[in-house]
């Protein structure tokens, strides 16, 4: 009974949080290594474009709930989800027409790309700051629980209870969708091969007839919606503040290069690495620990080896190691 009571403790405050942390990370990390995958740049832009995605599904689920509109159980957000989604779309063809494509057309080098990303990303940041405000946002509406802590314990007869709120669901089940058709789209459709031939030889591409620009228009309308939905996902489980998604940014990047920037499978994998980490490393164990090991043997201190102040620290660290070992990444090389 103590251990079981000890896996319902570390599922409810490890495994189910970091399970749909990891979910949001993975498709943060997917819009990071498909441009650097196509467009072969590191866009450090994509954070603040998530804060962008995010406000606008926030703006239109504050219309659509003054409107009386709602989804019954579900999030009304999930109604104004292809909003913020075309106005990303919207956003990232725009800067892509203004800023990246004179780069494009001279060829410059990725660094310089990457710096205008970096002008890019003050932009996205100002303009979100300057329209929404800087303090949390929340989401207040849909079935908070699928399952409370005390539903649980009445079930089960355990002296812990498992809770699992509405949007850490919806955020396992929304991003295997997501993420199933994006590789179905990638593996099986024309355009979808075209984007990967692109991505493997841009002059054999070009000798075969794939139109550049169009491979580029849907790589940022692929991205916009990954932007969107991870960071719509991540406002629902938690809160929205932009700035908080301006240091998404380190998860994100550190999720794409342990994975293996460019390779897809390696995001996801790298999402979840990120996030089983970051989250059993700042949450103390004691209780835990309490339950599975013999009253002689119980810790007497928290047993949490880091603050939650410093979980972005976790990604840093794991993505120096990474670097300084196995610099190409868990998948290593790019291929989308």
């Amino acid at each position: 009974m103590d251990l079981l009571n000890a896996f319902v403790t570390l599922a409810n405050f490890v495994i189910v949080p970091a399970t749909a942390y990891g979910a949001q990370l993975a498709l943060g990390a997917l819009g990071v290594t498909l441009i650097y995958g196509i467009l072969r740049f590191s866009n450090f832009a994509h954070g603040d474009t998530m804060a962008f995605g995010t406000m606008v599904v926030i703006l239109g689920t504050w219309g659509l709930q003054a409107a009386g509109v709602s989804a019954g159980p579900l999030p009304t957000a999930l109604i104004a989800l292809p909003l913020g989604i075309a106005a990303t779309a919207l956003l990232m063809l725009g800067t892509d027409r203004v800023v990246y494509r004179f780069y494009r057309a001279k060829k410059a080098v990725p660094v310089i790309f990457v710096i205008a990303s970096l002008g890019v990303m003050f932009i996205t940041n100002g303009l979100v700051r300057f329209v929404i405000g800087p303090d949390d946002q929340r989401f207040a509406d849909g079935a908070r629980f699928l399952i409370s802590a005390r539903d649980f314990r009445d079930m089960t007869g355990l002296d812990e209870g498992l809770a699992i709120r509405s949007s850490q669901a919806l955020t396992v089940v929304v991003a295997v969708i997501v993420v199933a058709a994006l590789f179905w789209f990638l593996n099986r459709t024309r355009t979808g091969k075209s984007m990967r031939a692109y991505s493997d030889n841009e002059d054999l591409a070009l000798l075969s007839g794939i139109d550049p620009e169009r491979v580029v228009v849907i790589t940022w309308l692929i991205v916009a919606a990954l932007a969107t939905v991870a960071g719509t996902l991540y406002g629902l489980d938690k809160s929205f503040k932009p700035f908080t998604y301006f240091q998404l940014l380190l998860p994100i990047f550190a999720s794409a290069i342990v994975g293996g920037l460019g390779n897809p499978l390696g995001a996801i994998a790298g999402g979840f690495l990120i996030a089983f980490t970051e989250v059993t490393i700042t949450y103390p164990l004691k209780k835990v620990l309490e339950y599975a090991l013999p009253e002689a043997l119980e810790p007497e201190g928290l047993v949490q080896l880091l603050s939650t102040d410093y979980k972005f620290a976790v990604s840093f660290v794991i993505l120096l190691v990474v670097l300084l070992f196995r610099p190409t990444g868990l998948f290593a090389g790019r291929s989308v």
